[in-house]
Protein backbone atom coordinates (compact mmCIF):
# COMPACT_ATOMS: atom_id res chain seq x y z
CA UNK A 1 0.00 0.00 0.00
CA UNK A 2 1.32 3.36 -0.88
CA UNK A 3 2.58 5.44 2.15
CA UNK A 4 1.17 8.50 0.24
CA UNK A 5 -1.22 10.40 2.74
CA UNK A 6 -4.40 11.67 0.99
CA UNK A 7 -6.20 14.68 2.32
CA UNK A 8 -10.08 14.46 0.41
CA UNK A 9 -10.81 17.91 2.14
CA UNK A 10 -9.88 20.84 3.93
CA UNK A 11 -11.34 21.60 7.14
CA UNK A 12 -14.91 23.24 6.69
CA UNK A 13 -15.01 24.80 10.65
CA UNK A 14 -12.61 24.73 13.66
CA UNK A 15 -13.75 22.25 16.66
CA UNK A 16 -12.71 22.39 19.86
CA UNK A 17 -11.49 18.74 20.95
CA UNK A 18 -13.85 17.10 18.42
CA UNK A 19 -16.89 19.47 19.39
CA UNK A 20 -17.98 22.22 16.69
CA UNK A 21 -19.42 25.02 18.54
CA UNK A 22 -21.92 27.56 16.54
CA UNK A 23 -20.69 30.88 16.84
CA UNK A 24 -24.10 32.86 15.97
CA UNK A 25 -21.83 35.90 15.10
CA UNK A 26 -20.04 33.67 12.07
CA UNK A 27 -23.13 31.46 11.24
CA UNK A 28 -25.38 34.18 11.32
CA UNK A 29 -22.74 36.03 8.62
CA UNK A 30 -23.08 33.11 6.22
CA UNK A 31 -19.28 32.60 6.75
CA UNK A 32 -20.53 28.53 7.31
CA UNK A 33 -20.94 28.36 3.50
CA UNK A 34 -18.42 27.26 1.47
CA UNK A 35 -17.28 28.63 -1.94
CA UNK A 36 -17.63 26.74 -5.15
CA UNK A 37 -18.48 22.87 -5.42
CA UNK A 38 -17.30 20.03 -3.42
CA UNK A 39 -14.19 20.31 -2.12
CA UNK A 40 -12.98 16.52 -2.46
CA UNK A 41 -10.55 16.56 -5.07
CA UNK A 42 -11.29 14.71 -8.68
CA UNK A 43 -10.02 10.91 -10.02
CA UNK A 44 -6.97 11.30 -11.75
CA UNK A 45 -7.29 12.47 -14.69
CA UNK A 46 -7.99 9.42 -17.86
CA UNK A 47 -8.79 6.94 -15.23
CA UNK A 48 -12.20 7.06 -15.81
CA UNK A 49 -14.67 7.81 -18.09
CA UNK A 50 -18.11 9.39 -16.65
CA UNK A 51 -19.84 6.26 -18.50
CA UNK A 52 -16.99 3.76 -18.39
CA UNK A 53 -16.05 0.41 -16.20
CA UNK A 54 -15.03 1.86 -13.08
CA UNK A 55 -10.82 0.71 -12.30
CA UNK A 56 -11.84 -0.99 -9.14
CA UNK A 57 -14.33 -4.21 -9.41
CA UNK A 58 -16.76 -4.97 -7.35
CA UNK A 59 -15.88 -4.65 -3.64
CA UNK A 60 -17.84 -7.34 -0.76
CA UNK A 61 -18.88 -5.25 1.85
CA UNK A 62 -20.09 -8.32 4.06
CA UNK A 63 -23.50 -8.55 6.01
CA UNK A 64 -26.46 -7.18 4.25
CA UNK A 65 -28.64 -6.86 7.23
CA UNK A 66 -32.22 -7.94 7.96
CA UNK A 67 -31.56 -10.62 10.17
CA UNK A 68 -31.36 -14.16 9.68
CA UNK A 69 -34.42 -14.08 7.29
CA UNK A 70 -33.53 -11.28 5.10
CA UNK A 71 -36.48 -9.65 2.71
CA UNK A 72 -36.22 -6.68 0.48
CA UNK A 73 -36.55 -3.26 1.97
CA UNK A 74 -35.18 -0.17 1.01
CA UNK A 75 -36.60 2.44 3.18
CA UNK A 76 -34.00 4.30 4.51
CA UNK A 77 -36.35 5.27 7.34
CA UNK A 78 -36.97 1.71 8.75
CA UNK A 79 -35.18 -0.39 11.32
CA UNK A 80 -35.52 -3.52 9.04
CA UNK A 81 -34.30 -1.75 6.10
CA UNK A 82 -31.68 -3.69 3.93
CA UNK A 83 -28.14 -2.55 3.46
CA UNK A 84 -28.48 0.94 1.66
CA UNK A 85 -25.46 0.84 -0.52
CA UNK A 86 -25.08 4.84 -0.57
CA UNK A 87 -28.17 5.07 -2.40
CA UNK A 88 -29.59 8.06 -0.46
CA UNK A 89 -27.83 11.09 0.48
CA UNK A 90 -27.99 13.97 3.19
CA UNK A 91 -27.62 17.65 2.68
CA UNK A 92 -24.10 17.90 4.56
CA UNK A 93 -21.56 14.80 5.94
CA UNK A 94 -20.59 15.61 9.58
CA UNK A 95 -17.40 13.86 9.60
CA UNK A 96 -17.80 11.30 12.32
CA UNK A 97 -13.87 11.49 13.31
CA UNK A 98 -13.17 15.39 12.66
CA UNK A 99 -16.33 16.50 13.41
CA UNK A 100 -15.50 18.74 9.68
CA UNK A 101 -18.64 19.96 8.22
CA UNK A 102 -18.65 18.50 4.51
CA UNK A 103 -21.30 20.08 1.71
CA UNK A 104 -23.09 17.26 0.64
CA UNK A 105 -26.99 17.71 -1.42
CA UNK A 106 -26.85 21.21 -0.11
CA UNK A 107 -23.67 23.45 -1.30
CA UNK A 108 -23.91 25.87 1.90
CA UNK A 109 -26.01 26.93 4.91
CA UNK A 110 -26.27 29.71 6.96
CA UNK A 111 -28.69 30.65 10.47
CA UNK A 112 -30.25 34.01 8.49
CA UNK A 113 -31.65 34.67 11.82
CA UNK A 114 -31.29 32.90 15.64
CA UNK A 115 -34.38 30.39 14.64
CA UNK A 116 -34.43 30.20 10.65
CA UNK A 117 -31.44 27.78 9.17
CA UNK A 118 -31.66 28.45 5.66
CA UNK A 119 -29.44 25.61 3.16
CA UNK A 120 -28.75 26.01 -0.33
CA UNK A 121 -29.31 23.28 -2.57
CA UNK A 122 -26.52 22.02 -4.90
CA UNK A 123 -27.46 22.49 -8.94
CA UNK A 124 -26.99 19.96 -11.22
CA UNK A 125 -28.12 16.76 -9.18
CA UNK A 126 -30.08 13.72 -10.51
CA UNK A 127 -32.19 11.09 -9.07
CA UNK A 128 -31.35 8.06 -10.48
CA UNK A 129 -34.66 7.84 -12.64
CA UNK A 130 -33.14 10.91 -14.11
CA UNK A 131 -35.67 13.55 -12.58
CA UNK A 132 -34.34 16.84 -10.81
CA UNK A 133 -33.31 17.17 -7.63
CA UNK A 134 -34.51 20.14 -5.44
CA UNK A 135 -35.10 21.93 -2.48
CA UNK A 136 -38.83 20.95 -2.77
CA UNK A 137 -37.86 17.26 -2.29
CA UNK A 138 -36.15 18.41 1.26
CA UNK A 139 -38.88 19.85 1.98
CA UNK A 140 -40.97 17.29 1.06
CA UNK A 141 -38.72 14.64 3.12
CA UNK A 142 -38.88 16.56 6.45
CA UNK A 143 -42.45 17.02 6.16
CA UNK A 144 -43.08 13.46 5.75
CA UNK A 145 -41.05 12.67 8.53
CA UNK A 146 -42.68 15.17 10.55
CA UNK A 147 -46.02 13.51 9.87
CA UNK A 148 -44.80 10.43 10.29
CA UNK A 149 -42.27 10.34 13.67
CA UNK A 150 -41.39 6.93 13.50
CA UNK A 151 -39.43 8.32 10.26
CA UNK A 152 -38.08 10.91 12.65
CA UNK A 153 -34.99 8.64 13.17
CA UNK A 154 -32.81 11.64 14.49
CA UNK A 155 -35.54 13.53 16.52
CA UNK A 156 -35.64 16.75 14.53
CA UNK A 157 -39.54 16.83 14.89
CA UNK A 158 -38.95 17.49 18.19
CA UNK A 159 -37.00 21.17 17.73
CA UNK A 160 -38.71 22.18 14.22
CA UNK A 161 -41.77 23.66 13.75
CA UNK A 162 -41.71 24.08 10.21
CA UNK A 163 -40.09 23.32 7.01
CA UNK A 164 -40.50 24.96 3.60
CA UNK A 165 -38.75 25.63 -0.02
CA UNK A 166 -38.29 28.92 -1.95
CA UNK A 167 -36.54 28.22 -5.25
CA UNK A 168 -33.17 26.50 -4.30
CA UNK A 169 -33.27 26.98 -0.75
CA UNK A 170 -34.50 25.03 2.49
CA UNK A 171 -35.72 26.35 5.16
CA UNK A 172 -36.09 25.29 8.66
CA UNK A 173 -37.53 27.15 11.21
CA UNK A 174 -37.56 26.44 14.87
CA UNK A 175 -40.18 27.99 17.78
CA UNK A 176 -36.94 28.91 19.59
CA UNK A 177 -33.25 28.99 19.65
CA UNK A 178 -31.67 25.66 19.19
CA UNK A 179 -28.29 26.04 17.99
CA UNK A 180 -27.40 22.06 17.71
CA UNK A 181 -30.29 22.28 15.17
CA UNK A 182 -27.73 22.01 11.89
CA UNK A 183 -26.78 18.44 13.17
CA UNK A 184 -30.57 16.87 13.57
CA UNK A 185 -31.24 18.20 9.75
CA UNK A 186 -27.75 16.91 8.67
CA UNK A 187 -27.93 13.53 9.39
CA UNK A 188 -31.31 12.94 7.55
CA UNK A 189 -31.06 11.15 4.11
CA UNK A 190 -33.70 12.92 1.36
CA UNK A 191 -35.52 11.04 -0.83
CA UNK A 192 -37.67 12.15 -4.13
CA UNK A 193 -41.02 13.71 -3.39
CA UNK A 194 -42.09 12.68 -7.00
CA UNK A 195 -42.11 8.50 -5.45
CA UNK A 196 -42.75 9.07 -2.32
CA UNK A 197 -46.02 11.18 -2.34
CA UNK A 198 -47.58 8.50 -3.80
CA UNK A 199 -46.95 6.20 -0.82
CA UNK A 200 -50.31 5.40 1.24
CA UNK A 201 -47.87 4.25 4.07
CA UNK A 202 -44.47 5.44 4.02
CA UNK A 203 -43.75 3.75 7.49
CA UNK A 204 -44.36 0.35 6.58
CA UNK A 205 -42.97 0.89 2.63
CA UNK A 206 -40.06 -0.97 1.49
CA UNK A 207 -39.19 1.10 -1.49
CA UNK A 208 -38.71 -2.11 -3.79
CA UNK A 209 -37.56 0.19 -6.51
CA UNK A 210 -35.43 2.62 -5.05
CA UNK A 211 -34.81 5.74 -6.39
CA UNK A 212 -31.45 8.21 -4.86
CA UNK A 213 -29.15 10.27 -5.68
CA UNK A 214 -26.40 8.28 -4.68
CA UNK A 215 -23.38 6.88 -5.91
CA UNK A 216 -25.24 2.85 -6.34
CA UNK A 217 -27.95 1.50 -7.83
CA UNK A 218 -29.53 -1.11 -6.96
CA UNK A 219 -29.09 -4.00 -9.16
CA UNK A 220 -30.22 -7.56 -7.44
CA UNK A 221 -31.16 -9.53 -4.28
CA UNK A 222 -31.52 -13.05 -3.37
CA UNK A 223 -32.00 -13.96 0.19
CA UNK A 224 -27.97 -14.63 0.37
CA UNK A 225 -26.60 -11.80 -1.53
CA UNK A 226 -27.60 -8.21 -2.19
CA UNK A 227 -25.47 -6.19 -5.35
CA UNK A 228 -25.68 -2.29 -6.45
CA UNK A 229 -23.64 -0.97 -9.41
CA UNK A 230 -21.78 2.27 -10.41
CA UNK A 231 -24.64 5.48 -11.01
CA UNK A 232 -22.78 6.08 -13.97
CA UNK A 233 -25.01 9.69 -13.88
CA UNK A 234 -23.87 10.68 -10.26
CA UNK A 235 -22.98 14.09 -9.34
CA UNK A 236 -19.65 13.59 -9.17
CA UNK A 237 -19.22 10.47 -10.48
CA UNK A 238 -15.86 11.20 -11.62
CA UNK A 239 -14.65 10.38 -8.07
CA UNK A 240 -16.23 6.80 -7.73
CA UNK A 241 -14.11 4.29 -8.88
CA UNK A 242 -16.05 1.76 -7.54
CA UNK A 243 -17.76 -0.71 -9.97
CA UNK A 244 -20.27 -2.43 -7.56
CA UNK A 245 -20.82 -3.54 -4.33
CA UNK A 246 -21.98 -6.76 -2.88
CA UNK A 247 -23.48 -7.61 0.19
CA UNK A 248 -23.78 -11.08 1.46
CA UNK A 249 -25.93 -12.81 4.48
CA UNK A 250 -23.84 -13.14 7.10
CA UNK A 251 -22.36 -16.59 8.49
CA UNK A 252 -23.09 -17.67 11.49
CA UNK A 253 -20.80 -19.05 14.46
CA UNK A 254 -16.90 -18.26 13.19
CA UNK A 255 -18.30 -18.17 9.17
CA UNK A 256 -18.18 -14.26 8.89
CA UNK A 257 -14.45 -14.04 10.22
CA UNK A 258 -13.20 -17.47 8.36
CA UNK A 259 -14.38 -15.27 5.41
CA UNK A 260 -12.71 -12.47 6.29
CA UNK A 261 -9.81 -14.27 6.97
CA UNK A 262 -9.91 -15.95 3.42
CA UNK A 263 -10.21 -12.48 2.05
CA UNK A 264 -13.50 -12.68 0.76
CA UNK A 265 -14.32 -9.34 2.03
CA UNK A 266 -12.76 -5.82 0.66
CA UNK A 267 -14.26 -3.61 3.56
CA UNK A 268 -16.37 -4.78 7.03
CA UNK A 269 -16.65 -3.55 10.91
CA UNK A 270 -17.15 -7.13 12.77
CA UNK A 271 -15.33 -8.15 15.92
CA UNK A 272 -12.61 -9.95 15.42
CA UNK A 273 -10.40 -11.46 18.50
CA UNK A 274 -6.84 -11.93 17.76
CA UNK A 275 -7.00 -9.59 14.65
CA UNK A 276 -3.45 -9.99 13.93
CA UNK A 277 -3.23 -13.57 14.24
CA UNK A 278 -6.59 -14.54 12.20
CA UNK A 279 -6.32 -11.41 9.37
CA UNK A 280 -3.76 -9.36 9.26
CA UNK A 281 -0.96 -12.79 9.24
CA UNK A 282 -3.19 -14.18 6.30
CA UNK A 283 -2.40 -11.49 3.74
CA UNK A 284 0.33 -8.93 5.59
CA UNK A 285 0.68 -6.79 2.14
CA UNK A 286 -3.39 -6.19 1.74
CA UNK A 287 -5.00 -7.09 4.79
CA UNK A 288 -5.35 -4.85 7.25
CA UNK A 289 -7.40 -2.96 9.96
CA UNK A 290 -7.61 0.47 12.47
CA UNK A 291 -9.67 0.20 15.58
CA UNK A 292 -10.46 4.40 15.93
CA UNK A 293 -12.12 5.26 19.71
CA UNK A 294 -15.75 5.96 19.77
CA UNK A 295 -18.84 6.35 21.72
CA UNK A 296 -19.57 4.98 25.48
CA UNK A 297 -21.30 1.46 25.72
CA UNK A 298 -22.73 1.94 28.63
CA UNK A 299 -25.02 -0.95 30.80
CA UNK A 300 -28.60 0.54 30.67
CA UNK A 301 -31.42 -0.11 32.83
CA UNK A 302 -35.04 -0.16 31.55
CA UNK A 303 -35.98 3.02 34.21
CA UNK A 304 -40.04 2.37 34.66
CA UNK A 305 -38.99 -0.81 36.42
CA UNK A 306 -37.96 -1.83 40.12
CA UNK A 307 -35.59 -1.52 40.87
CA UNK A 308 -33.16 -0.02 38.53
CA UNK A 309 -36.03 3.20 39.06
CA UNK A 310 -33.39 3.42 42.59
CA UNK A 311 -30.52 5.41 41.77
CA UNK A 312 -28.83 3.33 45.16
CA UNK A 313 -29.58 0.15 42.75
CA UNK A 314 -28.10 1.61 40.01
CA UNK A 315 -25.15 3.27 41.62
CA UNK A 316 -24.32 0.30 43.76
CA UNK A 317 -24.19 -1.81 40.32
CA UNK A 318 -21.82 0.73 38.63
CA UNK A 319 -19.08 -0.26 41.40
CA UNK A 320 -19.89 -4.25 41.48
CA UNK A 321 -18.29 -4.28 37.53
CA UNK A 322 -14.82 -4.86 36.52
CA UNK A 323 -14.03 -2.93 33.52
CA UNK A 324 -10.88 -3.69 33.41
CA UNK A 325 -11.89 -7.55 32.84
CA UNK A 326 -13.84 -6.27 29.99
CA UNK A 327 -11.47 -4.51 28.46
CA UNK A 328 -8.81 -7.07 28.76
CA UNK A 329 -11.14 -10.28 27.70
CA UNK A 330 -14.43 -9.26 25.80
CA UNK A 331 -12.57 -6.72 23.82
CA UNK A 332 -8.85 -7.70 23.68
CA UNK A 333 -7.62 -4.95 24.87
CA UNK A 334 -8.65 -2.39 22.60
CA UNK A 335 -10.59 -0.12 24.13
CA UNK A 336 -10.34 1.93 27.80
CA UNK A 337 -12.72 2.63 30.40
CA UNK A 338 -15.08 4.63 29.97
CA UNK A 339 -16.35 8.09 32.45
CA UNK A 340 -19.24 8.30 34.33
CA UNK A 341 -19.10 11.82 33.46
CA UNK A 342 -20.91 11.07 29.62
CA UNK A 343 -17.64 12.50 28.21
CA UNK A 344 -14.87 10.90 25.39
CA UNK A 345 -11.91 11.07 27.69
CA UNK A 346 -9.20 11.83 26.54
CA UNK A 347 -10.87 14.01 23.83
CA UNK A 348 -13.54 16.27 25.49
CA UNK A 349 -11.50 16.84 28.82
CA UNK A 350 -11.91 20.43 28.36
CA UNK A 351 -15.76 20.35 29.09
CA UNK A 352 -14.72 18.06 32.44
CA UNK A 353 -15.73 19.85 35.50
CA UNK A 354 -12.82 19.82 37.89
CA UNK A 355 -14.67 19.19 40.93
CA UNK A 356 -15.31 15.36 39.68
CA UNK A 357 -12.66 13.15 40.91
CA UNK A 358 -10.85 10.95 38.97
CA UNK A 359 -12.20 12.25 35.50
CA UNK A 360 -15.13 10.45 36.36
CA UNK A 361 -13.75 6.83 36.33
CA UNK A 362 -15.54 4.63 38.27
CA UNK A 363 -13.14 1.61 40.42
CA UNK A 364 -14.20 -1.83 40.47
CA UNK A 365 -14.73 -2.15 44.32
CA UNK A 366 -17.36 -4.92 45.11
CA UNK A 367 -17.38 -3.94 48.95
CA UNK A 368 -17.85 -0.44 47.94
CA UNK A 369 -21.21 -1.85 46.01
CA UNK A 370 -22.65 -3.90 48.62
CA UNK A 371 -22.04 -0.51 50.95
CA UNK A 372 -24.10 1.62 48.85
CA UNK A 373 -26.65 -1.24 48.38
CA UNK A 374 -26.99 -1.85 52.05
CA UNK A 375 -26.96 2.12 52.31
CA UNK A 376 -29.99 1.92 50.13
CA UNK A 377 -32.23 -0.60 51.66
CA UNK A 378 -30.44 -3.78 50.22
CA UNK A 379 -29.56 -6.90 52.44
CA UNK A 380 -27.56 -9.91 51.76
CA UNK A 381 -29.32 -13.14 53.13
CA UNK A 382 -26.77 -15.97 52.35
CA UNK A 383 -25.76 -15.76 48.56
CA UNK A 384 -28.82 -13.41 47.83
CA UNK A 385 -29.11 -10.19 47.78
CA UNK A 386 -32.88 -8.79 49.15
CA UNK A 387 -34.69 -5.49 47.91
CA UNK A 388 -36.27 -3.56 50.85
CA UNK A 389 -39.17 -5.34 50.30
CA UNK A 390 -37.10 -8.55 50.82
CA UNK A 391 -37.41 -9.71 47.16
CA UNK A 392 -34.46 -11.39 45.44
CA UNK A 393 -33.27 -9.67 42.03
CA UNK A 394 -33.27 -11.05 38.88
CA UNK A 395 -33.74 -9.96 35.19
CA UNK A 396 -33.07 -10.31 31.95
CA UNK A 397 -30.03 -8.74 29.93
CA UNK A 398 -30.66 -8.49 26.16
CA UNK A 399 -27.34 -8.74 23.63
CA UNK A 400 -27.82 -8.80 19.74
CA UNK A 401 -27.23 -12.07 18.87
CA UNK A 402 -23.79 -12.73 17.32
CA UNK A 403 -22.71 -9.91 18.78
CA UNK A 404 -19.88 -12.00 20.55
CA UNK A 405 -17.91 -8.65 22.22
CA UNK A 406 -20.81 -7.48 23.81
CA UNK A 407 -22.17 -11.08 24.83
CA UNK A 408 -18.91 -11.85 26.29
CA UNK A 409 -19.10 -8.72 28.44
CA UNK A 410 -22.37 -8.98 29.61
CA UNK A 411 -21.02 -12.49 30.62
CA UNK A 412 -18.64 -10.65 32.77
CA UNK A 413 -21.14 -8.51 34.40
CA UNK A 414 -23.43 -11.35 34.87
CA UNK A 415 -20.51 -13.06 36.91
CA UNK A 416 -19.72 -9.96 38.51
CA UNK A 417 -23.84 -9.12 39.67
CA UNK A 418 -24.12 -13.03 41.05
CA UNK A 419 -20.75 -12.11 43.49
CA UNK A 420 -23.09 -9.75 45.00
CA UNK A 421 -25.97 -11.75 45.21
CA UNK A 422 -27.66 -10.36 41.81
CA UNK A 423 -29.08 -12.87 39.12
CA UNK A 424 -29.00 -11.14 35.79
CA UNK A 425 -29.84 -14.11 33.14
CA UNK A 426 -27.83 -12.95 29.18
CA UNK A 427 -30.68 -13.01 26.44
CA UNK A 428 -29.27 -12.74 22.96
CA UNK A 429 -32.35 -12.16 20.52
CA UNK A 430 -31.69 -11.84 16.59
CA UNK A 431 -30.47 -8.18 15.70
CA UNK A 432 -34.31 -7.04 14.53
CA UNK A 433 -35.85 -8.26 17.92
CA UNK A 434 -33.58 -6.85 19.93
CA UNK A 435 -33.60 -3.56 18.43
CA UNK A 436 -37.34 -3.48 18.48
CA UNK A 437 -37.67 -4.25 22.40
CA UNK A 438 -35.17 -1.51 22.90
CA UNK A 439 -37.53 1.23 21.42
CA UNK A 440 -40.76 0.12 22.75
CA UNK A 441 -38.90 -0.75 26.80
CA UNK A 442 -39.34 -4.15 26.16
CA UNK A 443 -36.25 -4.93 28.09
CA UNK A 444 -35.20 -4.95 31.86
CA UNK A 445 -31.18 -4.11 30.75
CA UNK A 446 -29.64 -3.77 27.54
CA UNK A 447 -26.15 -2.03 26.43
CA UNK A 448 -26.39 1.39 24.47
CA UNK A 449 -24.26 3.70 22.73
CA UNK A 450 -23.84 6.78 23.40
CA UNK A 451 -21.40 10.39 23.69
CA UNK A 452 -18.41 10.90 21.59
CA UNK A 453 -20.27 12.83 18.83
CA UNK A 454 -19.51 16.47 17.61
CA UNK A 455 -22.93 18.41 19.20
CA UNK A 456 -22.42 18.25 22.93
CA UNK A 457 -26.17 18.78 22.92
CA UNK A 458 -26.71 15.47 21.52
CA UNK A 459 -24.41 13.93 23.37
CA UNK A 460 -26.65 14.10 26.43
CA UNK A 461 -29.78 14.62 24.93
CA UNK A 462 -29.98 11.73 22.55
CA UNK A 463 -30.10 9.49 25.59
CA UNK A 464 -31.69 11.90 28.38
CA UNK A 465 -34.10 14.32 26.70
CA UNK A 466 -37.80 13.42 27.67
CA UNK A 467 -38.60 14.79 24.49
CA UNK A 468 -37.19 11.46 22.79
CA UNK A 469 -38.55 9.15 24.57
CA UNK A 470 -41.86 7.42 24.87
CA UNK A 471 -43.98 5.63 27.35
CA UNK A 472 -43.23 1.36 27.54
CA UNK A 473 -44.93 0.02 24.11
CA UNK A 474 -44.12 3.02 21.89
CA UNK A 475 -40.82 3.52 20.02
CA UNK A 476 -38.50 5.97 21.65
CA UNK A 477 -36.73 7.99 19.26
CA UNK A 478 -33.74 7.69 21.65
CA UNK A 479 -33.88 7.62 25.09
CA UNK A 480 -34.81 3.99 25.21
CA UNK A 481 -33.90 4.06 29.53
CA UNK A 482 -36.90 6.12 29.40
CA UNK A 483 -34.96 9.07 31.51
CA UNK A 484 -37.92 11.95 32.60
CA UNK A 485 -36.03 14.56 34.84
CA UNK A 486 -37.04 18.11 34.96
CA UNK A 487 -33.60 19.21 35.61
CA UNK A 488 -31.65 17.38 32.93
CA UNK A 489 -34.30 18.70 30.28
CA UNK A 490 -33.44 22.47 31.80
CA UNK A 491 -29.68 22.05 31.29
CA UNK A 492 -30.37 20.76 27.77
CA UNK A 493 -32.28 23.36 26.82
CA UNK A 494 -29.80 26.38 28.29
CA UNK A 495 -27.36 24.34 26.18
CA UNK A 496 -28.68 24.39 23.21
CA UNK A 497 -30.20 27.76 23.30
CA UNK A 498 -26.83 29.45 24.05
CA UNK A 499 -23.85 30.11 21.88
CA UNK A 500 -21.95 31.78 25.28
CA UNK A 501 -19.27 29.20 25.68
CA UNK A 502 -19.56 29.76 29.62
CA UNK A 503 -23.61 29.29 29.51
CA UNK A 504 -22.68 26.22 27.52
CA UNK A 505 -20.27 24.74 30.18
CA UNK A 506 -22.40 25.65 32.52
CA UNK A 507 -25.00 23.12 31.34
CA UNK A 508 -22.28 20.33 30.58
CA UNK A 509 -21.08 19.91 34.29
CA UNK A 510 -24.35 20.23 35.21
CA UNK A 511 -25.44 17.64 32.87
CA UNK A 512 -21.99 15.76 33.88
CA UNK A 513 -22.99 15.73 37.72
CA UNK A 514 -26.61 14.23 36.45
CA UNK A 515 -24.37 11.43 35.20
CA UNK A 516 -22.31 11.22 37.96
CA UNK A 517 -24.55 11.17 40.76
CA UNK A 518 -27.65 10.05 39.39
CA UNK A 519 -26.17 7.16 36.97
CA UNK A 520 -28.82 7.27 34.49
CA UNK A 521 -26.74 5.16 32.69
CA UNK A 522 -23.18 3.43 33.42
CA UNK A 523 -20.55 3.90 31.04
CA UNK A 524 -18.25 0.86 30.85
CA UNK A 525 -16.02 1.43 27.62
CA UNK A 526 -15.48 3.68 24.50
CA UNK A 527 -16.30 1.61 21.67
CA UNK A 528 -13.95 0.58 19.08
CA UNK A 529 -14.88 1.28 15.38
CA UNK A 530 -14.27 -1.95 14.07
CA UNK A 531 -12.69 -1.21 10.88
CA UNK A 532 -11.25 -3.86 8.64
CA UNK A 533 -9.96 -3.17 4.97
CA UNK A 534 -8.52 -4.58 2.11
CA UNK A 535 -5.68 -2.87 -0.52
CA UNK A 536 -5.40 -5.55 -2.55
CA UNK A 537 -8.31 -4.34 -5.58
CA UNK A 538 -8.29 -0.80 -3.86
CA UNK A 539 -6.38 1.98 -1.90
CA UNK A 540 -6.88 5.08 -0.06
CA UNK A 541 -9.09 3.98 3.05
CA UNK A 542 -8.93 5.89 6.67
CA UNK A 543 -6.34 4.37 8.82
CA UNK A 544 -4.11 5.48 11.54
CA UNK A 545 -1.86 7.04 9.27
CA UNK A 546 -4.63 8.84 7.67
CA UNK A 547 -7.37 9.08 9.63
CA UNK A 548 -9.23 11.24 7.06
CA UNK A 549 -12.52 9.75 8.94
CA UNK A 550 -14.32 6.55 10.06
CA UNK A 551 -16.61 4.15 9.18
CA UNK A 552 -19.81 5.54 11.38
CA UNK A 553 -23.20 7.03 9.31
CA UNK A 554 -22.58 9.09 6.25
CA UNK A 555 -19.45 9.06 6.76
CA UNK A 556 -18.54 6.07 4.50
CA UNK A 557 -19.81 8.15 1.64
CA UNK A 558 -16.09 10.32 2.39
CA UNK A 559 -14.49 6.38 1.97
CA UNK A 560 -16.06 6.04 -1.14
CA UNK A 561 -15.42 9.01 -2.85
CA UNK A 562 -11.64 8.39 -1.26
CA UNK A 563 -11.11 5.04 -2.98
CA UNK A 564 -8.73 4.47 -5.99
CA UNK A 565 -7.10 1.43 -7.45
CA UNK A 566 -3.50 0.56 -6.27
CA UNK A 567 -0.59 2.29 -8.15
CA UNK A 568 0.17 0.46 -11.24
CA UNK A 569 -3.34 -0.83 -12.17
Amino acid sequence: MSSKRFTPYPQAKACRNGVCHVDRRTVLKGTAALAGGMLIGSAPGGMLAQDGEAPIPVLNLGGMGGGTNPQINFNPYSPNALAQGYMFEPLYIVNAYNCEEVPWLAESYEWTDEQTLVFTIRDGVTWSDGEPFDAADVAFTFNMIGEHSALDRTGAWNYLSEVTAEGNQAIFRFPEVHTPGFYRIADVVIVPEHIWSEVDDPVTFVNENPVGTGPFLFENFTPQELTYTRNPNYWQADKVMIQGLRYTKPGEGQVDQLRLSRGEYDWNSMYVPNVEEVFVAEDPEHNHYWYAPGSAISLSFNLTKAPFNDVGFRRGVAYAIDRDRIIQQAQLGYVTQASQTGLKIPGQEDWLDPEIENEGMIPYDQEQALSILEEAGYTMDGDSLRDPEGNGIEFSFKVPAGWLDWIQAAQIISENLAEIGITMNVETPEVAIHDQDRASGNFDAIFTVHGGQCSMFRNYADHLSSALTAPVGEQATSNWIRWEDEETDQLLQQLASTSDEAEQQEAVYGLQRIMYEEFPTIPLWYGAHWFQYRTEKAVGWPSEENPYTIQAGNSGFLIIINLRPPEGE
